[in-house]
């Protein structure tokens, strides 16, 4: 039996009896290969820790709903917290463009799809957008 290499495609287990597909994980931390049997369905030659088990579009499904948590992390909640993110920002903005407050303004990167009031027709789209077309993430 020879003595496994950095790269070895396959291997000898069970005293050199058994012959088998090598998974081809490297270590980022020792540069090592993994150690572990390839899976036989496996297109990637990766064992089960390393993802080379196939999954259906049933079993993803299944994998994301056991993952989310009481729809904490679902699309539309993020959605959702977006558009609150937003509609908080764009209202600070229209506090200061009217002079009605003062103060520092919230810190951290601002949300995708936000448009700044920093003018009266800024005000207007705002007030338009969001009163009179009732597209309020507020329920």
């Amino acid at each position: 039996m020879p003595a496994p290499s950095l790269t070895d495609k396959t291997l000898f287990t069970a005293g050199g009896r058994i012959h088998c597909l090598r998974c081809t994980a490297i270590s980022s931390r020792t540069g090592l290969q993994c150690g572990k049997p390839a899976l036989k369905e496996s297109t990637t030659l990766k064992c089960q820790q390393h993802g080379g088990r196939p999954h259906s579009a049933e079993t993803l499904r299944r994998i994301s709903e056991a993952n989310t948590v009481h729809g904490e992390c679902s699309k539309q909640a993020r959605e959702q917290a977006r558009e609150e993110s937003i509609l908080v920002r764009e209202l600070e903005d229209a506090v200061r463009y009217l002079g009605m407050g003062e103060g520092p303004r919230m810190r951290g990167r601002k949300p995708l799809g936000y448009k700044g009031v920093f003018s009266q027709e800024d005000l207007l789209r705002m007030i338009r957008d969001r009163v009179l077309h009732r597209i309020s993430p507020v329920k």
